[in-house]
Order: structure tokens, then C-alpha cells, then sequence
């Protein structure tokens, strides 16, 4: 008979699979020698106690039964499970990011044959344009940390929590993503991720996946326009001046393709301002966050290097720390020239020596009416005006960088006083940082969140505030300024049957496995339409 038991164990339990097996059985009640097979199916570590911990999910199971799960679960994961042949009917999918990427394999699945039309580079060539960018700072507009294969989840260390689980089955994207190369334990981990040094090898071995079973890839293809005929999306028309015909439109095109929304503006179709967040990237020494986490210098060093995940309210506005990398590294994210953004990363290994986390501060209609109206920016009723903002706030981080995709920097310490650094701490920025004062940069409401939130940071978590902390901007792209709107009931856009605005770039997502799913539920409204 199945039994689920929850058990807390220390690093050094943990570690030994023979103390595992002497708490599970004493929580059982039952002696060692006894106890059926077990495995743990969910984990996570709990530092709010003095002890830290792994709190962890047991599943124990007769040997009958763990022959009957393993055979379920391999056959789960089969390819054998994309089907053949494919029907004729084809879905355009624009964008090869996440979002993209699972509604292909789930089209494959259901039938329909993918077609993957991407602006940039295939992965392998997308990381020479990648190094490029570091080494001459020069931004291609096509190809960068955002643009190409796996999109901007590909660098961003691969987070796979989510909070989304009423959207589709959790479980299918990650059994996809361990189909496809990656680390079982992503099955176990609360909040798991895979490492940005892994992913290109595995976002690789899906698109063989998809041309191997029917599907097509289209890469350096942008999308200039759709093509509507008695209000159907037909087809979409390439910057090469190619007409690609389907039955469906997918546009995945991920929370910086401007051009797309420029596109909805010129030819009249629904777009609505959505709130997004807008801060900072700050960044400790990983020592110091473990520290804290764990309790002081004596913790085991057994545990992985620590994360945190904080939030406040201030003056109206949430604030909380986005994208949280531990051992991680902080990039330029720019996807055009004028432009400063931060992003940050990690390895597998998380082994960089420092801890990067953006802080986010929410931005909504309301406060940036007065700004925008006092300038010549469009409307603060525009559609795009919560846009207009973002980019006026990154052309400010690029300006006070002279100029440059150089990081404008500021130690916390200093920030909180409203005062430039004279001098900087070390960095992990993949580039140069340059004394900046933050303060001055970004808009008054967000600095004074700021400072609020990080003086309540630093009571949640001692030693936050600290002279070795830094920020860097600008942490601008945490989600989409802009929503495409589209039905709830049929996923497609109001004006335009046939197109399926999904996952971040369309403002129904907020991370690599909400995209995911996001697109899986498009294709599987798409099957359902005759």
C-alpha cells in the first residue's frame, strides 16, 4: 500500500541515505529493516528555525508498486507519446522562447504540425553574439540575452517555480524539460531550476525533438505583419517580405519585442497598458546571504548556496525581489541600442561567489499620469504609455552610464543616504560598472520605495543592509508593459480569429513554466477549433 509521510532532516541526514532511512522509518513506526522502498518526491529547505532543514516528501511503496510507478512514468516521458503521422493542419508559432517552445511539443502531441518562426539564432550561434555583445557592447537588435532560441528564459538560470499550477499540469513541462536532458531532481525540488550552462544543451535536443517529428523551425525570420483576411489571421508576412501561411497564429514573441506592439498600434488593433515592475539588481556576497539564511558562520556546509525571497508594501506599491540568483551573475540585457537593462543568472553549480537579486517596485497607470502628461510622450491613456515610461527610464540608465550598456552602479549604503559612491564594490556584472547616483536616476516614487523596502529587508533579514551590498540598473523587463487582450473562453484576440496572444510578450505569464503552460493551453484551444 502507498504511504506518504513528511519528514525534517538535517543537512547531514540528509546526505546519508542511510539516516534517511532510519527517520523514515521511525516516522512510521516501523524498523529499518522492514521498511518498503521509498523515495522522496518533494523537498524543500526551511531556515526559519535555528536548525535548518530539509523538509521533505516521502512517498513508500511495496515493490510492486514501485515496478507499476516507474513503468507509468517512463511511458510519460516517451516520445512515443508525440503523434504520428500529423494531421495537415499547421500552427504558426512566433517566438522560440518557452512559451514557444512547449506549445510546438504539445502540437506535436496533439497532432497539429508546428511551425517555429524565431527573429533570432539558433542557440548554439546565439551565445557567439552573446560574447560579442560583452566584449564590444555593441546590441544586436536580433540576437542578445533576450532574442533567439529559448528566449530570455535561456539565461536567467532556469527557474522552474511557479505559482501558476491551475493553468495546466506543472508535471508535463518539467518531465519535458528532464525528457530533454535535464536533472531529475527538478521532479523533487520546490524551487528547482536547471542553470544557465545546461539549458542551451537542452533547448537544443527539443528543437531536434520537433523537426524530427514533423515539426519546422524558421530562424533570423522576424515578423513584420500579420495577414488578415475577413477578420482571420491568415498567415504572418516576414521582414524578408515572406508570406508564411497557417491555420493559427501563436504569438510568443516574449516582453521585449517593441516592434510587435508597434505593430498592433499602427494598425488599429486592441492593446491595453498593463502594470509591470521597474527597480533594481543588488547584489552580496554570497558568504553574506548564506550567513544570514543559515544562521551565522557555523552552518553546514552541506547546504547550497542560500536564496531569500522578500516583499513589502509601501505607499501604495508592492515591492519584492525578482529573479533571485544565488552564486549568480549580473548581465546587460539590452535588446537595442540606447538602452540600459540588468538581468541576472546562474550556473548550475551557483558557484560564483555572489548572490544577485532584482527589486522590483510596482508601476501602474496612476503613477505615471503626471510624468508622461508633463512631457511629450503620448497620453498617459495610450495603450503603450506604461511602455513609453520603461523605455524613458532605461534611456536614463544607459545616459548616466555615458553612454554605454556599462552598469550604473551604486552601493546600497550610499543609496539609502541619497549620496554617489565614491568609490565601488567588486562586481559580478558581466561588464563595467560605473558610479551613478541611482537616486537621481531612477523616477522619485521608485527610490523612495526603495529605501523603504530595503530598511525592511534588513529587519526580515540582518545584515541586508550592509557596506559590501551594491545596486546596479536597470531591472526594467520583469514582465510586459503591455497586454494583448483575447478572449478568456477562446484564448484568440478579440478583432483576430485565429490569433493566440501567449505567455509573457502578451502579459498572461511571468516565468519560464507559466509560459510554458500558457502555450500548451493555446494549442490545446487551437485542436478543439474546426
Amino acid at each position: 500500500m502507498l504511504k506518504t509521510v513528511q519528514v525534517d532532516l538535517s543537512p547531514e541526514e540528509y546526505a546519508s541515505e542511510t539516516a534517511v532511512r532510519r527517520v523514515v522509518a521511525r516516522e512510521l513506526g516501523t524498523r529499518e529493516e522492514e521498511l518498503e522502498p521509498f523515495r522522496i518526491i518533494r523537498r524543500s529547505i526551511d531556515c526559519r528555525r535555528r536548525q535548518v532543514v530539509y523538509h521533505c516528501t516521502v512517498e513508500v511503496e511495496s515493490g510492486k508498486r514501485k515496478e507499476e510507478s516507474e513503468a507509468t512514468q517512463s511511458a510519460s516521458t516517451n516520445l512515443s507519446t508525440f503523434h504520428f503521422p500529423l494531421s495537415s493542419r499547421k500552427v504558426l508559432i512566433v517566438g522560440a522562447g518557452p512559451a514557444g517552445l512547449f506549445a510546438a511539443l504539445r502540437a506535436l502531441q496533439l497532432g497539429l504540425k508546428p511551425i517555429i518562426i524565431e527573429r533570432g539564432k539558433p542557440v548554439e550561434e546565439r551565445k557567439k553574439d552573446i560574447v560579442n555583445l560583452v566584449r564590444t557592447k555593441e546590441v544586436n537588435p536580433d540576437s542578445n540575452w533576450c532574442f533567439g532560441e529559448g528566449g530570455a528564459g535561456t539565461y536567467s538560470d532556469g527557474k522552474l517555480y511557479t505559482r501558476s499550477t491551475k493553468r495546466g499540469d506543472v508535471g508535463e513541462v518539467l518531465r519535458l524539460f528532464v525528457e530533454h536532458g535535464a536533472d531529475p531532481d527538478i521532479m523533487v525540488d520546490v524551487h528547482a531550476h536547471i542553470g544557465t550552462d545546461r539549458l542551451p544543451a537542452i533547448i537544443a535536443r527539443m528543437r531536434e525533438t520537433i523537426i524530427s517529428c514533423g515539426g519546422e523551425y524558421h530562424f533570423n525570420t522576424r515578423v513584420t505583419d500579420l495577414i488578415v483576411r475577413d477578420g482571420r489571421v491568415r498567415g504572418v508576412l516576414t521582414v524578408g517580405g515572406d508570406f508564411i501561411a497557417a491555420d493559427a497564429v501563436i504569438l510568443a514573441t516574449g516582453h521585449s519585442a517593441r516592434d510587435i506592439y508597434d505593430l498592433f498600434v499602427r494598425r488599429g488593433w486592441l492593446l491595453e497598458a498593463k502594470p509591470f515592475a521597474l527597480g533594481v539588481r543588488v547584489e552580496h556576497p554570497q558568504e553574506l546571504i548564506n550567513e544570514i539564511q543559515y544562521h551565522g558562520k557555523g552552518y553546514s556546509p552541506l547546504l547550497p548556496p542560500a536564496t531569500y525571497s522578500l516583499v513589502t508594501q509601501t505607499g501604495g506599491h508592492g515591492v519584492f525581489s525578482f529573479c533571485m540568483c544565488p552564486g549568480g551573475v549580473i548581465v546587460p540585457a539590452a535588446t537595442a541600442s540606447g538602452q540600459q537593462v540588468v538581468n541576472g543568472m546562474s550556473n548550475a553549480a551557483r558557484n560564483s561567489g555572489f548572490a544577485n537579486s532584482g527589486i522590483a517596485v510596482t508601476v501602474g497607470l496612476e503613477d505615471v499620469a503626471s510624468i508622461i502628461s508633463n512631457t511629450r510622450a503620448a497620453s498617459y491613456t495610450s495603450p503603450t504609455c506604461l511602455l513609453d515610461f520603461q523605455k524613458a527610464v532605461e534611456r536614463r540608465a544607459f545616459e548616466a552610464a555615458g553612454n554605454t550598456i556599462d552598469a550604473p552602479s551604486q552601493r546600497l549604503v550610499d543609496f539609502l543616504r541619497r549620496r554617489p559612491s565614491s568609490r565601488l564594490n567588486k562586481s559580478n556584472y558581466m561588464g563595467h560598472c560605473v558610479s551613478a547616483p541611482l537616486h537621481e536616476v531612477l523616477p522619485d516614487f521608485v527610490v523612495d520605495c526603495l529605501i523603504h523596502a530595503f530598511k525592511d529587508f534588513d529587519r526580515k533579514m540582518r545584515g541586508f543592509i550592509t557596506e559590501e551590498a551594491s545596486l546596479l540598473a536597470v531591472e526594467s523587463r520583469t514582465s510586459s508593459p503591455v497586454r494583448i487582450p483575447r478572449d478568456k473562453e477562446t484564448l484568440q484576440h478579440p478583432q483576430l480569429l485565429g490569433l493566440y496572444p501567449c505567455g509573457e510578450g502578451a502579459g498572461y505569464a511571468g516565468g519560464i513554466v507559466s509560459s510554458a503552460l500558457d502555450g500548451m493551453r493555446c494549442v490545446e484551444m487551437i485542436s478543439l477549433q474546426r
